[in-house]
């Protein structure tokens, strides 16, 4: 394997809403030259800082764009089920809906996530080597008569560069699993390389990575703040890792490993540990609970990003910006461009509270609903949706939606993108919600749906239902009371909870279930409005999907990247 790195600068907007209020200056400055190494450049206090925030530069230069552009300049949810491009379908979203993949058909997007998180290894790595012996520099370098404010300043810079080698390490770790979720095993490099170096490394098995990233996660996590949000004198350092977003990183690492994809055999015991990392953030004592200020609120704005909300684990926030309003704005909305329709799959899956409203399939839903997806005749951005024919949203015209749905999610209400109006936007990279489906789905397949062994404060249903209680208290009790009547219900909940949130493409991989769903086609409505003004919705076929079983529940590797390699990056099967 060979990755060619490149110099990156860490935009500074994006690192202020890293850190989930304000930020000290130097730990905005980012500039770093990849190439260099610990014996070329001489250590200072300044370097010690710049080169500890460079291994998060790929981190904030991809978290947003992979959230909001992932594929094609939208959200990656396009080759899900989760949703249809509306106009001419792009050709990276179209490698996932027809099943091309392939080596010599992978998605710029796809290939340019695979050199970034090698980026960040490599920055991780180089900050690990550079700053090994920093206690002896600082100890040589600073004035430390007692009680001095030369004495704080050093005790101070002690405690940052001591946690930013345990965030190395961390980050280093959420890197590759973020390649090993799409790849199965990947080259593992924990040595900084320099250009005249041969980085052709052959590549871990998947089981390999993942007890490489928890070994770093066990080893080092006491290394890290315990939670940036609720420190006494460092929070302007917040959005770097924590130890809550560590074993955050550990809970979504080990259900993967657990889920079936990876684990053939079922094999209980990779359950339990998967529900027992997800229980140590549940009683980390890191102040974690529900957001109570509305489910649409959380995903608007900076509400999840800032410093009280105490569901948010890790997120990012972006500079002012309208790009998700102009891509996902119905067309009929001055600028906007229809973007990703919803799809009515997952529609018809949010359950009804009450009897089902004959004249409107929409109404007496999971609230989630209504958070979640525009329907027709639903009022948004100051007028009606009207996608009947003649309406304002007529879906005869060009660029409609094609399922007869647009995203509400995470896009702000009432942009004037006519005016180049704008406003903040924030991805959540870890929150509780996810933790409790987490240890919810795992504890079901350890101990089923009601079973805790000593330790465990929590059983699966009880976890799954403080999910369903914030959501709404009037939805259906659960009363699966089997692990595979549970697991179905498990399932349904992530769709619902997670939607939009880069969760439900990986987990249809790792359930193996991506060959049954990804197979069949996205549905959509049309719709006939009636003389008095009530509306009829038929169902039908909007797209056609592909999905090639078993090759793509893992992605190529590019052929570019493999003849680089000199024959040591071994192609996954079926390309």
């Amino acid at each position: 394997m060979k990755t060619k790195f490149k110099n990156q600068v860490m935009v500074l907007s994006l690192l202020s809403s890293l850190g989930l209020a304000g930020c000290k200056k130097d730990f905005l400055d980012s500039k770093y030259d990849v190439y260099a190494t610990p014996t070329s450049v001489a250590t200072d206090a300044n370097t010690l800082y710049t080169f500890g925030n460079a291994m998060y530069t790929p981190l904030i230069n991809n978290a947003l764009p992979y959230a909001f552009t992932a594929l094609d300049g939208n959200f990656f949810a396009a080759a899900s089920d989760e949703a249809q491009r509306s106009g001419n379908v792009p050709v990276g979203t179209l490698a996932f809906n027809q099943g091309t993949l392939s080596p010599i058909n992978v998605p710029t997007d796809v290939n340019n996530y695979y050199t970034n998180m090698y980026e960040g290894i490599r920055a991780a790595n180089f900050y690990l080597d550079y700053s090994k012996n920093f206690e002896e520099f600082l100890a040589r370098n600073r004035f430390r008569d007692q009680g001095t404010s030369a004495d704080i300043a050093y005790q101070r810079d002690r405690r940052l560069i001591g946690w930013y080698r345990g965030e190395a390490r961390i980050a280093r770790a959420y890197y590759y699993f973020e390649l090993s979720k799409r790849y199965g095993g990947v080259p593992i490099i924990t040595q900084t390389l320099d250009k005249t170096a041969n980085p052709n490394v052959s590549k871990s098995s998947f089981d390999e990575v993942t007890n490489f990233i928890v070994s770093q996660i066990d080893t080092f996590k006491d290394s890290l703040q315990v939670n940036w949000k609720t420190s006494s004198s460092d929070k302007d350092q917040d959005g770097r890792f924590s130890k809550m977003s560590a074993l955050a990183l550990k809970s979504r690492v080990l259900l993967y490993a657990a889920s079936p994809l990876h684990n053939p055999g079922n094999d209980v015991t990779k359950w339990q540990k998967a529900a027992e990392a997800a229980r140590d953030v549940i009683t980390g004592n890191f102040g974690l609970s529900l957001y109570t200020g509305g489910y649409r609120n959380y995903f608007i704005g900076f509400t999840a990003a800032q410093s009280g909300n105490p569901e948010t684990i890790m997120a990012v926030r972006s500079p002012a910006s309208n790009v998700p309003e102009q891509a996902n704005y119905p067309i009929a909305t001055p600028g906007g461009s229809s973007g990703i329709a919803p799809s009515h799959n997952l529609v018809a899956d949010y359950e009804y509270i009450g009897a089902p409203d004959a004249t409107d399939i929409y109404k007496n839903r999971d609230p989630r609903l209504a958070a979640t997806v525009v329907t027709n005749n639903s009022t948004w951005n100051g007028r009606t949706i009207v996608e009947s024919a003649g309406g304002s949203d007529d879906m005869a015209k060009a660029n409609t939606s094609r399922t007869g749905y647009y995203l509400k999610k995470f896009i702000t209400d009432n942009v004037n993108l006519t005016q180049n109006g704008t406003a903040i936007h924030t991805w959540i990279l870890f929150r509780y919600g996810e933790i409790l489906l987490n240890y919810a789905e795992a504890m079901n397949e350890a101990y089923g749906p009601d079973g805790a062994p000593a330790g465990y404060t929590l059983t699966a249903r009880q976890a799954l239902q403080l999910v369903r209680n914030r959501a709404s208290s009037l939805l259906p009790a659960v009363t699966a009371s089997s692990v595979t009547d549970f697991r179905n219900v498990l399932k349904h909940e992530r769709r619902i909870e997670l939607a939009f949130e880069d969760h439900r493409y990986w987990d249809l991989l790792r359930w193996k279930d991506a060959e049954t769903v990804l197979n069949q086609p996205i549905k959509g409505v049309t719709v006939t409005r009636n003389a008095n003004n009530t509306y009829n919705y038929q169902v039908v076929d909007a797209a056609s999907r592909t999905f090639r079983a078993p090759a793509m529940y893992y992605f190529p590797f590019s052929q570019a990247e493999i003849v680089r390699s000199n024959g040591t990056l071994t192609q996954n099967p079926g390309y």
